[in-house]
């Protein structure tokens, strides 16, 4: 053992540089392996993990202000209430702080009990008045803490006592802030109410299995209530996912594709660096080494290279997306993985270790079971000597210049299995960043373009439907439609929400989302339903959904076609107007307007306004979650460079490893008189070798394997395209050639820096 330990480090003092490297890429790896276990782990759970800080109750029920004796008799009826706890909600508040203003915050009046929100900072209101609670996502965009002071009219100024996470609701600036005063202290600055009035109840069940029961119990309960909208864990859920779950969705795999790619290039660098010594084996075998003891050498200087290169990239990878991913869980209210990273951290610093041990491993005892005369033969020259500008003679000065790219790739190409597996480490890396290229684009086409959507409107408008008629008078509108959406449920899982949008003609002419299956509703007894609902409820064509209007008017409707939609997660449902307002005659409408083309939008905008109306753009998927994308882009950002290094490391060990075998062959050349740059065109053979079928194979990986496997998981919301267009190709190709352009300065410079003598002589 002593005599194992002594050999090692010999090798390593006199390849210390080359151990360095060999660290460095490790590090690279294992940097893109921590990245994707930070997203997967910290994103997945998120939402239970607020589930449990906060205690959310099992369903949250909102309706218009009523007193509290009348509520909770009602709730006190109900089958396995395990508890409950009321709020009084009232909209439209408006605060200020730190020089910034909100005029539509919402202010919950809690009382006492449960509360179904987590304090993460300081402490709970309490019964004095002065005293306000606010969400972290708040409190983070307008750079509060606990002890600032919140101006809130009719209260006046607040002092912030603690920060909340609230998992029923995305958090600001996605959703309305929210802060939370306490009842008692109302009561003790305005007198106390005997009867107060409250708008939400939270319910908490003894057996949750129980919960389809207890909802039809409370609808047949809640006559006399208005507006009563209720929601489950599994509805919070849906919400969220409305927010952010396809971009929660996509960064999980991501990060799964991330760790295919390290774990490619933890094994490319090891094999390489097995490549690099079988001179060196070559001599041992020959002076009556054992195998074994060569492959117990190789295994402990592998891991020891690799101790500290795992170590130094697990903390990059989480320093480099723990910020980004912390800020997007306050976005979602959801706190942040904390100390449950800690075990797969640990995983994964693991497998950076285990992977080039065991990557070692293997061609090591293949390389050592060889003759000791094979092994200094297959790390010198042998089969290249015919290769032009390899033989004793020397090139000519006449067919050296155009040559000397050719011979390089030539030289590289003596070793296959290296070629191979380096232009496979590369096209993955390639084909990783042109997908990463491909959701931003996407991404952003849904937040600015609500063509992406199937939405042909450009405005709307808060005017009744008699109103249509003179909006289409206004010059430069195509169209106009009176539109009613309101949420509804499904009759039979009635956790399951559903958005309902209606029109009274044929609904594309507004928003024609892609039809998937079936055909376009056709009668007032159709439907067409978004592919989220479909897989939610196991809908297609010629099925009967059953849906429960808030009036508790039922439609059964026979589903005519699916369409692909990124709204509400795609639980959507199209219905002719007629249906709709039969059962629900009091539906919310607006106007939706067609512009024609050519026409000036703030003309239009200018005409409804002076009709009375207060027209609205029309918005894409996460068009209020600007912050969200923007986080989003900082994440994709930190893993793309991180992949763009691993890139320009895995040319430059190539670079170097075939400099190293090929010495002779570049001594030659200096000694008839090639300088620097004939070196440099020699190696720019190697990388062209490189790059160029590693761009090929990285667009063929994105547009046939990593593109769909990755637009596979939004398939339960919408057709989602994730193809790379040119422009990305073009930039991914000149990324590449730059990596390639840095690879061959820096080991030209290697290259030059040796004595032509040294270099013959191989030494």
């Amino acid at each position: 053992m002593r005599a194992l330990a002594a050999q090692v480090r010999r090798n390593l003092s006199r390849r210390w540089r080359r151990a360095m490297v060999t660290t460095l890429g490790i590090a690279l790896a294992a940097a893109m392996l921590s990245a994707a276990l930070v997203l997967a782990d910290s994103l997945g759970g998120g939402f239970d993990r607020a589930v449990r800080a906060a205690g959310l109750a099992d369903v949250i029920v909102r309706f218009d202000p009523q007193s509290y004796s009348r509520v909770a008799d009602r709730i006190r009826a109900l089958p396995d209430i395990a508890g409950f706890a009321t709020r009084l909600e009232v909209t439209d508040v408006d605060i200020h702080a730190g020089g910034h203003g909100f005029g539509h915050a919402s202010a919950e009046v809690v009382g006492s009990g449960r509360r179904g929100y987590a304090i993460v900072a300081g402490r709970d209101v309490s019964g004095r008045f002065g005293e306000v609670v606010i969400e972290r996502g708040l409190a983070d965009a307008w750079g509060l803490d606990v002890g600032s002071t919140l101006l809130v009219r009719g209260l006046g100024p607040l002092r912030v006592v603690g920060l909340a996470e609230a998992p029923d609701d995305v958090g600001f600036p996605l959703g309305v802030p929210r802060l939370y005063i306490s009842r008692a202290a109302i009561d003790a600055r305005f007198g106390a109410e005997a009867n107060p009035a409250v708008s939400v109840a939270e319910l908490w069940l003894r057996d949750p299995r129980l919960l389809d029961q207890v909802l039809v119990q409370a609808r047949t309960l809640s006559f006399g209530l208005h507006g009563v909208r209720v929601i489950t864990r599994t509805g919070v859920r849906v919400l969220l996912d409305q927010a952010a779950g396809i971009v929660i969705d996509l960064l999980v795999a991501l990060s799964v594709f991330a760790l295919g790619t390290a774990g490619v290039i933890l094994a490319a660098s090891a094999r390489a660096e097995v490549q690099r010594r079988l001179q060196e084996l070559g001599v041992s075998r020959a002076v009556g080494a054992s195998r074994g003891h060569l492959v117990a050498v190789q295994l402990t200087e592998a891991a020891v290279v690799a101790l500290p290169g795992a170590t130094l990239g697990l903390l990059a990878g989480w320093l480099i997306t723990a910020g980004p991913t912390e800020r997007l869980l306050t976005l979602l209210n959801e706190p942040p993985a904390g100390s449950g990273l800690i075990l797969p951290l640990l995983g994964g610093w693991a497998l950076s270790v285990l992977i080039p041990v065991l990557a070692v491993a293997v061609p090591s005892w293949s390389a050592t079971g060889r003759e000791p005369v094979a092994l200094l033969r297959g790390a010198g020259l042998a089969g290249t000597a015919a290769a032009p500008g390899a033989g004793g003679g020397g090139p000519s000065r006449r067919r050296r210049r155009p040559g000397l790219a050719l011979l390089g790739a030539r030289l590289l190409g003596a070793r296959r299995g290296r070629l191979v597996a380096t232009v496979v480490t590369l096209g993955v890396s390639a084909g990783f960043v042109l997908l990463l290229l491909a959701l931003a684009s996407a991404l952003s086409a849904l937040q600015t373009d609500p063509g992406a959507l199937g939405k042909r409107y450009q405005l709307t408008a808060a005017l009744p439907a008699t109103a249509a008629g003179r909006v289409r008078a206004i010059g430069g509108v195509a169209a106009a439609a009176p539109r009613y959406e309101l949420e509804a449920a499904d009759s039979y899982s009635l956790g399951e929400t559903i958005d309902v949008i209606a029109y009274p003609g044929d609904h594309t002419e507004f928003e024609a989302p892609a039809l998937l299956a079936g055909h376009r509703l056709h009668g007032a007894g159709e439907t067409e339903v978004g592919a989220g609902l479909a897989a939610a409820l196991g809908l297609s064509p010629g099925s009967v959904l059953a849906v429960a209007l808030p009036s508790g008017a039922e439609l059964r409707l026979r589903v005519a076609g699916i369409v692909s939609s990124l709204d509400h997660d795609g639980r959507v449902a199209y219905l002719p107007a007629a249906a709709l307002l039969a059962g629900e005659p009091g539906a919310p409408e607006v106007l939706a307007v067609r512009l024609a083309a050519g026409a000036d939008p703030g003309a239009v905008t200018r005409a409804l306004s002076a009709l009375g109306a207060t027209p609205t753009p029309a918005s894409g998927a996460v068009a209020r979650g600007v912050p969200l994308v923007q986080t989003l882009r900082s994440i994709l950002r930190a893993v793309a460079i991180v992949d763009g290094l691993v890139c320009l490391y895995a040319l430059v060990q190539t670079g170097s490893l075939t400099l190293s075998e090929r010495r002779r062959t570049v001594a030659l050349l200096r000694a008839v008189g090639a300088g620097p740059a004939a070196v440099a065109r020699l190696l720019a053979g190697v990388v062209l070798a490189l790059v160029l079928p590693a761009a090929a194979l990285g667009a063929v990986l994105e547009r046939f394997v990593l593109g769909p496997a990755l637009a596979h998981l939004a398939a339960g919301y919408a057709t989602l395209e994730l193809r790379a267009g040119p422009g990305q190709l073009a930039a991914v190709l000149a990324g590449l050639l730059a990596a390639g352009a840095i690879a061959v300065l820096a080991t030209t410079r290697r290259a030059t820096h040796e004595s032509v003598v040294a270099g013959l002589a191989g030494a």
